[in-house]
């Protein structure tokens, strides 16, 4: 009972601490609040869309063992035929899938061609549901189309409607016949007889899948080994949950950034959770050297101090989690399972509780809070109790920091960013960010120090007793600026990879889009395209003097890896169209191929190569002429001359047309007419001014939650400035009474703390620029390198950094002066008598 009572005495005298300090303690809560809201947020919004985008997959693909999948354009459907006729395949179901487009309108519709009497047996979930009662043969007509109940609500359709869907630049009418009782997942998506879609949409004698369901007793692996062989080159077998598993690794890397931001808050959390513990140690220095006086140990001591942070850091661990899975509510709510990048766009996945997520979200709360805790807590443990008792010794207990560790960990962080990836993830990189932080942490100290020795000796009292204290106590420097040096350090970082990211995605828009006038039949993977006929009526218009046209393609390169997208395009044999991305090839007999960073990276192609692509059905062998900035597609991309293709895949459709405009034409004339040799929403035409334009937009509304972020963590530094300040200020009373009795005034003591509050932030900053810049260089060379496999040229936004660092260094010294005046209000013989 004596234990149980002397533990729950010590919890009052330990947690009833962080009650007194409710300002420090409020700003650490919240930093560590943030930092598990946010990571929470994107894991459960991350984890809901899978969920459906899985479920989805298992509603299309049914009972099916294994997938035959083939390129964009699809595969000869006499391929059918040899497959459904193996003895490893019980069952064969031929599908075509189609993006159609409503003519008029931006939505677009999954539309999937089936032969409903294979379907029941492979997929019956997928299998149609005639409106009217007794219309037994409805699934059958050419202009009946089964809609999902996600896509009526959408779509705003019901049985009986009519609409016209865009096949080419021509609409096809069809009536809504009834509905998919089994496809009960949010993807709009509609079933129509396969043969109907291959004659609306030009595809006759064209698939683009076929779902296999396997005899009894053959391994999916044994089938796979069997009938891959049979496939043409460019048609691939695949598991059904294979594009589940490449959906989660395309989306994974944009995942892992966005948790790096809630790592940085976690961090900035636990530096203010050291600040705090620091100036608490300094301030219950006698009442620890009280405890020590009546038994309580070394060890006991240190544990309760890291109880202080560990409850911290619980409380914002639990709140943080409940917050994050708010957060996740309203994301799903308002965006679906988007996540700002067009991930998983067109579901609206269904959030669910994980509590193991839940559990490891909210044990790095506590995990931060620990941290932050350890140093103060081992200080604290390690002072003699008689040290401790002295009057007026508030120093820190190791004032001068730990110079030599903090070198080591800049020197760890150059090994960590050298590191390459592990799974396909920049650990090495985030483990420089992590040691770069810490390293820079540990030097404020000496670089206090040196700031100090730097300022004048002469000058104003107020300005040589603030100096006098920088150099004094480089340890309250330390306290201080903690918390800024973190905020700063992530709000540069982040300043300098987005505006150098910005400022390459410009310059990248700008060659790429060379024209006058960009013309497109709808979505690269839609049913829009532009015919001979057509492309020949373009090129005629009045006021055009040159199109260049552009064809989009999709091939199947090895099994596991999703389809790569293939650019034909008019390429000169220099590539200067291009922004290249270091030196051209020499010429070759072989047609020239130009492949993306993230080809190079993922394949291991190299200019000079020579290489084997699937096109029309056949194998061609190419020459990789050099590698080029596409900053599209972060899986990779690859380009080849349009004549080329033409020529080799005996393709003559297109897809987009670029339009360089006579001298003297009207744009908005040209657009006019362009846009009347098509039916009305069948092509959309634009400058590229305005291309780039939206372009910027939607990159600005992609990074709309970093800057967002980047505000938090300043304001949440600052206010760990303030209150470090009025911890210290009220800790330094007997300092301020004798002052005062010396003829020092009130106001001189506001100067005072005012630039000492400016000196600490300015300690801050200059750390927090000098660690901001090299973690953004990590972000640009390393993390973006490894996660997207773009590059990018470094731009650092020097004015915009300089108005930051001289406005945050303001509002610190404002915060100090406004944290200092509680303890200013007390008379001074009131505030000295505390000595006698």
């Amino acid at each position: 009972m004596r234990a149980r009572g002397s533990v729950r005495q010590l919890a009052r005298v330990f947690f009833g601490a962080l009650a007194r300090r409710r300002l420090a303690t409020l700003f650490s809560f919240a930093a560590i609040i943030l930092g598990v809201a946010l990571g929470m947020a994107v894991q459960a919004v991350h984890e809901a869309a899978l969920a459906e985008f899985g479920r989805s997959l298992r509603t299309l693909s049914g009972s099916a063992d294994l997938q035959v999948l083939g390129p964009r354009g699809g595969f000869d459907e006499a391929l059918y035929a040899q497959v459904a006729a193996r003895p490893e395949v019980a069952d064969a179901s031929p599908l075509l899938d189609i993006e159609a487009r409503l003519a008029g309108r931006e939505e677009t519709l999954q539309l999937l061609g089936a032969d409903v009497f294979a379907l029941a047996r492979v997929a019956p979930a997928l299998l149609p549901r005639p409106a009217a009662a007794g219309d037994r043969f409805a699934t059958l007509a050419d202009d009946a189309l089964f809609v999902s109940a996600a896509a009526q609500q959408a779509l705003g359709l019901r049985a009986g409607d009519t609409l016209d869907l865009l096949s080419g630049t021509a609409t096809r009418r069809v009536r809504v016949a009834g509905d998919l009782p089994g496809a009960a997942d949010e993807r709009r998506l509609a079933v129509m007889d396969i043969a109907a879609v291959q004659a609306h949409f030009a595809r006759l004698g064209r698939l683009t899948r076929i779902d296999l369901r396997l005899a009894e007793g053959v391994s999916p692996a044994a089938a796979r080994a069997a009938l891959q062989p049979l496939l043409p080159p460019g048609v691939q077998i695949e598991m059904p949950q294979a594009a589940a598993e490449q959906a989660a690794n395309l989306s994974r890397a944009y995942r892992v950034n966005l948790n790096l931001l809630a790592a940085m808050a976690l961090l900035t959390g636990g530096f203010l959770v050291f600040s705090a513990q620091a100036l608490s140690v300094v301030r219950r220095r006698g009442e620890f050297a009280f405890l020590r006086a009546i038994g309580l140990s070394r060890r006991t001591l240190f544990a309760w101090l890291l109880g202080e942070g560990a409850a911290v850091g619980l409380a914002g661990g639990l709140v943080g989690a409940a917050l994050g899975h708010g957060l996740a509510w309203a994301v799903l709510v308002v965006l679906g399972g988007d996540l700002g990048a067009g991930y998983f766009s067109g579901l609206r996945p269904q959030l669910a509780f994980d509590p193991l997520a839940t559990a490891v979200f909210v044990a790095l709360g506590v995990a931060a809070g620990v941290a932050g805790a350890w140093l103060p807590a081992r200080e604290a443990a390690a002072v003699a109790p008689a040290q401790a008792l002295k009057a007026g010794d508030e120093a820190l207990a190791d004032g001068g920091g730990h110079p030599r560790l903090g070198a080591a960990l800049l020197a760890a962080s150059l090994a960590a960013a050298a590191l390459p990836p592990a799974a396909d993830l920049p650990l090495g990189g985030y483990l420089a960010v992590a040691c770069l932080l810490a390293g820079a942490v540990l030097l404020l100290p000496a670089l206090a120090g040196g700031v100090a020795r730097l300022l004048p000796p002469r000058g104003p009292a107020p300005v040589r007793l603030a100096a006098a204290r920088l150099r004094a106590a480089p340890g309250h420097a330390l306290v201080a600026a903690a918390g800024v040096l973190a905020s700063v350090a992530l709000a540069a970082a982040m300043a300098i990879m987005v505006a150098s990211f910005r400022d390459s995605v410009d310059a990248w828009l700008h060659q790429l889009l060379p024209a006058d006038l960009y013309l497109r039949a709808g979505r690269a993977a839609g049913s829009g395209h532009l015919d001979e006929a057509l492309q020949a009526r373009i090129a005629a218009v009045p006021g055009v003097a040159r199109v260049g046209f552009t064809r989009h393609e999709t091939l199947r390169l090895a099994p596991g890896r999703p389809p790569l997208p293939l650019i034909a395009r008019p390429v000169s044999a220099d590539g200067r169209e291009l922004p290249l991305v270091g030196g051209v090839a020499a010429p070759g007999e072989a047609p020239a191929l130009w492949i993306s960073e993230a080809v190079r990276d993922l394949y291991g192609w190299r200019p000079g190569e020579r290489v084997e692509l699937p096109l029309g059905g056949r194998t061609v062998r190419l020459r990789v002429a050099g590698v080029w900035r596409d900053y599209a597609r972060q899986d990779g991309a690859l380009m080849i001359d349009l004549a080329d293709y033409r020529r080799l895949a005996g393709d003559r459709l297109a897809n987009d047309a670029a339009i360089f405009l006579a001298p003297g034409a009207a744009p908005l004339a040209v657009a006019g007419a362009l846009r009347a040799l098509a039916p009305a929403g069948a092509l959309d035409v634009s400058s590229s001014a305005e291309i780039r334009a939206l372009s910027l937009r939607l990159f600005d509304r992609t990074f709309a939650v970093t800057y967002l972020l980047e505000a938090v963590a300043v304001a949440i530094g600052l206010a760990g400035v303030a209150a470090s300040f009025a911890a210290l200020a009220a800790a330094r009373r007997r300092e301020f009474g004798m002052l005062r009795h010396l003829g020092v005034s009130r106001r001189q003591i506001g100067w005072m703390l005012a630039e000492e509050g400016a000196l600490a932030a300015g300690v801050g900053v200059l750390g927090g620029l000098a660690a901001g810049g090299a973690i953004g260089l990590v972000l640009i060379e390393v993390v973006n390198r490894q996660s997207f496999h773009w590059s990018m040229d470094l731009h650092v936004p020097w004015r915009s950094l300089a108005v930051f660092a001289l406005a945050l260094v303001a509002l610190a010294a404002l915060a100090a002066v406004l944290a200092g005046r509680l303890a200013m209000r007390q008379e001074a013989v009131l505030a000295v008598r505390e000595d006698w």
